[in-house]
């Protein structure tokens, strides 16, 4: 059996931060396959890193992400495998008030993590709410939730098939 673990993660007091946070309620709604777990990390790198230990076959992180795109535009992103033989103090650093998935994911590396594969489950931000913040998503944001958790779906029904 094929175990997927699908990492949503943001901040729900900056805007489209909160991207992922709100895919994971979305997906919380769907009946998905036996050894898909859906966890709403927020901010929780450290609880992210240990989840990365736990020996799942692929993880779906789900995070919003600039990546030069209109706001609200979704994107599959297969970033290049982790290894670190001799990591530097930075790798191996988290914080406990933000998420950086780069980060948890060069930490779990070194700490021994082994998980065959990772896909970002990405959404172009409009805003992340400046000094102030802001408690709600963007409009091209809101609208890209609904098509991240069927990208989502669709990526986990593959994976559940290979």
């Amino acid at each position: 059996m094929t175990s997927i673990l699908v990492a949503c993660v943001g901040n729900i007091f900056s805007g489209d931060d909160a991207f992922g946070v709100e895919v994971a309620r979305r997906l919380a709604r769907v009946a998905l396959p036996d050894g898909v777990r859906v966890i709403d990390f927020g901010i929780r790198g450290i609880d992210l890193t240990y989840a990365l230990m736990d020996g799942y076959d692929a993880v779906i992180l789900v995070d919003a992400a600039q990546r030069g795109e209109a706001p609200g535009v979704v994107s599959v992103v297969e970033p290049d495998p982790v290894e670190i033989e001799n990591p530097a103090r930075e790798d191996l650093s988290l914080s406990p008030h933000e998420l950086d998935p780069a980060k948890v994911l060069r930490l779990a590396s070194a700490l021994g993590g082994n998980c065959r594969r990772v896909l970002l489950v990405a959404c172009e931000p409009l805003t992340f709410g400046g000094d102030e913040g802001v408690m709600e998503l963007s409009a091209p944001v809101a609208a890209a939730v609904g098509v991240a958790a069927e990208t989502v779906e669709e990526l986990i029904e593959e994976m559940m098939a290979a």
